[in-house]
């Protein structure tokens, strides 16, 4: 009888961590579901309200700023607070920034809801990230740097298509997918006041709030190699938020909003697919096979725009997706190697970071390029960026120390 209340503690232990996984994940993919859903609706503002090329990657780099500011003042915040109330804080504002999104007629009010929905995606991206690698059951032992990892391209991926879907078939086709982020981000919040705190929550809240990024010494050999992959990946994903919605109307040929969704999905949802694979080497390994072939599905990318071929485009579109994968999960694998429960918000500070640094500044330089260059110059830039990437992770990546 003494060895019963243990064995029931531990397993209503399980049972709870089970939930907050299970909300975390769920709020994650909620998060950056919310983020992609402006984005079939790109054309009808340019065709509608008078958006530009310009205007509208100004609202990517604005939003990539605004999470970028999120990670550095509040991204070690929930070592302090505790997750959930950080957690739900971060989902209040990606609500307001839906909200905003609601009455979007000139590109001010675009900026200003990007910027919001940044502010909580750089919150939910430290935190929510946390709290899933907190509550992660130990096996397999790569779940916890997969969901962590891809829950975000699995969000971007479901707000995509659902995005697409509805502004084409549904009725109130700038609003109605806004309210679904809303009424989702309502249920993902719940979920989170329901479950079990994973952080205890120490004095400090108002230090943290100094900007500092930290990884830990016994993994930082391991950033420059992350750091190619993060930036090459994001940042040819923050083009195909920008350009993609032009490429697609003036390139290939169709204005649908559902296929300029399932385009922009092609190549987040392989990157769920292809992370689960990775799992299956070492990182260095799984950072080379990534690489290697992300860079292919670029050179298939740039050939299809050249070309004018939509079904090339995807199927490119959709294996330099697994590669990003790959590749991604596997640097985010190496770098929460032996970490704490205080580590884990600023390592993944550093990693958002670093993966939005590759989305702003590169976005920036081509949306300013993009009054003088035409989108398939451009693209060629990004495949430049991806090539020069590959060969500095074949040539350097490593594992971590044991």
């Amino acid at each position: 009888m003494p060895n019963v209340a243990p064995v029931i503690n531990r397993a209503q232990s399980g049972r709870t961590l089970r939930l907050a996984f299970l909300s975390a994940v769920v709020s994650l993919v909620a998060s950056f579901a919310a983020s992609a859903a402006p984005i079939p609706l790109y054309n009808i503002y340019r065709a509608e309200d008078g958006f530009t090329n310009f205007g509208i990657s100004m609202a990517i780099v604005t939003y990539s700023i605004g999470t970028m500011a999120g990670l550095l003042v509040l991204g070690r915040l929930s070592n302090h607070l505790g997750r959930r109330i950080t957690a739900i804080a971060s989902l209040g504002l990606l609500l307001l920034g839906c909200l905003l999104l609601l009455n979007v007629h000139d590109i001010g009010t675009l900026l200003a809801s990007r910027a919001l929905i940044g502010v909580g995606t750089g919150l939910a991206s430290s935190t929510l990230t946390s709290y899933v690698v907190d509550a992660a059951p130990t096996r397999p032992e790569w779940l916890a740097s997969v969901a962590s990892s891809q829950g975000p391209m699995l969000g971007l991926t479901v707000g995509a298509i659902a995005s697409g879907a509805l502004v084409q078939f549904g009725p109130w086709p700038r609003d109605l997918i806004f309210l679904v982020c809303v009424g989702f981000l309502i249920l993902s919040a719940a979920l989170i006041a329901i479950s079990p705190e994973t952080a205890t929550p120490t004095p400090g809240a108002w230090r943290s709030l100094r900007p500092k990024v930290s990884v830990p010494a016994r993994v930082r050999h391991l950033l420059p190699v992350a750091a190619a992959v993060f930036l090459a990946t994001w940042a040819t994903g923050a083009f195909y938020q920008a350009f993609v919605p032009a490429l697609v109307e003036d390139q290939l040929h169709t204005r649908s909003p559902l296929i300029l969704g399932l385009v922009f999905a092609a190549y987040m949802a392989p990157s769920v697919l292809g992370a689960s694979i990775g799992g299956r080497f070492t990182p260095a390994v799984a950072q080379r096979v990534g690489m290697i072939t992300f860079l292919t599905g670029m050179i298939g990318i740039i050939t299809a725009i050249n070309a004018g071929t939509l079904v090339l485009f995807i199927i490119a579109t959709i294996v330099a997706g697994a590669g990003q994968g790959i590749a991604i999960s596997a640097a985010t694998r190496g770098l929460l190697h032996g970490s704490t429960l205080a580590d884990r918000a600023p390592i993944f500070s550093a990693i958002y970071l670093l993966c939005y640094s590759g989305a702003t500044f590169l976005g920036l330089i081509s949306g300013e390029l993009s009054n003088t260059f035409s989108l398939p110059q451009i693209a060629l830039g990004y495949g430049g960026l991806a090539l020069v990437a590959t060969l500095f992770t074949v040539l350097c990546a490593r594992n971590p120390h044991i």
